[in-house]
């Protein structure tokens, strides 16, 4: 297996962001349930409570805001650097069988295509390798030997 290390770019970007959006959209949702649940504790809390401790309900619903928007901002970054990180396990590996494929149909013969340790996707480049193992093996055609009548002219 290649020695490379892997680079922190986005090497395929539309699978990548589409997939980061993905995970930011589901960490959205789940702190909007924790939001939600943060409201809802909150309110039983004053409906138990509140009156007869007199717990001040003024500014507990901004207070919950500022909970939920911190959690937010601080979750999104680490969302999106985690999210660019996890694909490139497979998105790297998609890259590289691209641009091996093109290799292989503009005729040249590159050697087995590898992966790097880590990577998704080894058996589809084993099956990659076998597939094009004819095309990349085979030899130009021999040129056929002129014919008397071409070497007349």
């Amino acid at each position: 297996m290649q020695a490379h290390r892997r680079r922190f770019r986005i090497v395929r970007p539309t699978l990548q962001l589409r997939l980061v959006l993905v995970f930011a959209g589901i960490s959205a949702l789940s702190l909007l349930l924790q939001y939600t649940l943060f409201v809802r504790f909150a309110v039983e809390l004053v409906a138990e409570r509140g009156a007869a401790e007199g717990v001040p309900l003024d500014g507990i619903g901004i207070e919950l805001i500022q909970i939920f928007l911190i959690s937010f901002f601080a979750m999104l970054p680490l969302t999106i650097i985690i999210g660019i990180l996890a694909t490139h396990t497979f998105a790297g590996p998609i890259y590289r069988f691209e641009v091996y494929l093109k290799q292989v149909i503009a005729g040249e013969k590159p050697a087995d295509c590898k992966l790097r340790d880590g990577d998704d996707l080894q058996s589809l480049c084993k099956l990659i390798n076998q597939a094009t193992e004819p095309l990349r093996r085979r030899e130009d055609a021999p040129k056929s030997a002129p014919q008397p009548h071409d070497l007349a002219a």
